[in-house]
């Protein structure tokens, strides 16, 4: 064997020699995670600090796994937990879903995976809940470590590890997820992901949110539903309406002519911390092929369940959000309340967009252009894009 490649046994014994745990859940997560494995040792030219990194991450995956059924093996009252109409944003990655995400967790009606939680959904068995959450302190020092690594980062997306985050981090955990793809060129493992039920990946989701939900109720939060949000849901919409079948999603607008060249921009500068051969063009090539794919899925998935979306365009947040909001809690089913305002206010204030760096870059840097972007969108620009232009 290559000691330079991974290997899924090694990677399961160290999670197991750190936990002193030995149950990783539902099998389910096997075969995807060969399949990653498989994509990373031979697909991904992975440079040595991408080689370290990813082990690591695997590693805690695999850690984070085992100390979820530990916590349920404990108390398995967390599974007695009831996930109750949750309120899921989706959307072509850059539509100011974060920027929604995060105002509307302002409410504490809510509650919301913190980026700390959905790195790590399971404190360390030996946490007491009294001291300050070990999860906080290590992700702060990875926030900082991306950060450092590449500043661009800063400007792309809001980096914060105690602010509500994306559940494609929770989904990482089951293999089922657009993560890898992400951070690597792994495109064996793309089409596995894209060609197979993922299930298991939303049943896992709900295991792990009844585990954070369960431990917010033990320090102190009494909220009524979750609040999620990643563009990862585009992909598999269906799948989640089947595990969370009374789900209200709040999809989220913007040109792809302006969303995708910027996702892509993020994905390469992700791609670039793990690999010193790193072609934008392939870049913009996969995630616009991807979210082409995944915007035509939930097309087809709102076609079957037309009362479980409402719309928000990008210029309505990022010019009058709490107008926009007004018909969000009403499709919710939920009291706008005067808390609530004052509390998005704040929140407004406090992070304006114009306090971060500028994200720059062009389409033609990742292979697009006008004309074939509007082509691969087509169906999508002409029901959500043109219209809303016309009106």
């Amino acid at each position: 064997m290559n000691n330079n490649k991974l290997n899924i046994d090694s990677l399961m014994q160290k999670a197991r020699e750190a936990t002193g745990l030995s149950d990783f859940g539902d099998d389910r997560f096997r075969e995807p995670l060969e399949v990653l494995v498989h994509a990373l040792n031979e697909e991904a030219n992975l440079n040595d600090m991408g080689r370290l990194g990813q082990e690591e991450r695997l590693v805690n995956l695999l850690i984070n796994r085992l100390r979820v059924e530990g916590w349920i093996a404990r108390h398995p009252e967390i599974l007695d937990e009831e996930i109750i109409a949750p309120v899921v944003i989706v959307g072509l990655q850059r539509t100011g879903s974060t920027y929604l995400h995060r105002i509307l967790a302002s409410d504490t009606r809510f509650y919301a995976p913190l980026w700390y939680e959905v790195r790590n959904p399971a404190p360390p068995m030996d946490w007491d809940f009294n001291s300050k959450d070990p999860r906080i302190i290590s992700a702060e020092a990875e926030v900082a470590a991306m950060l450092e690594a590449n500043p661009e980062l800063a400007a792309i997306h809001p980096m914060n590890p105690v602010a509500a985050d994306e559940d494609i981090m929770l989904l990482e955990h089951s293999f089922y997820s657009t993560m890898p793809d992400a951070f690597f060129n792994v495109p064996s493992y793309t089409q596995w992901i894209d060609s197979h039920d993922n299930t298991p990946g939303y049943e896992y989701l709900k295991r792990q949110l009844q585990c954070l939900q369960w431990q917010k109720k033990r320090g102190g939060q009494q909220a009524q539903r979750w609040l999620l949000k990643t563009p990862h849901h585009l992909h598999h919409a269906a799948i989640l309406l089947k595990v969370f079948p009374d789900a209200k999603l709040i999809q989220t607008h913007r040109d792809p002519l302006q969303t995708i060249p910027s996702a892509a921009s993020m994905n390469y500068n992700l791609w670039i911390l793990g690999s010193d051969t790193v072609d934008p063009v392939e870049v913009g090539r996969q995630w616009s092929a991807k979210f082409a794919r995944g915007m035509t899925h939930t097309l087809e998935t709102r076609n079957q369940h037309p009362d479980a979306f409402i719309d928000v365009w990008y210029r309505d947040t990022v010019s009058d959000p709490l107008t926009a909001l007004e018909a969000v809690y009403e499709f919710i089913n939920m009291p706008f309340t005067a808390e609530a305002k004052t509390a998005m206010e704040a929140f407004r204030e406090e992070n304006r967009r114009e306090d971060r760096p500028a994200h720059d870059y062009t389409l033609e840097q990742f292979g697009f252009s006008e004309a074939g972007l509007k082509a691969q969108f087509a169906d999508y620009r002409r029901a959500y894009i043109e219209s809303a232009e016309q009106s």
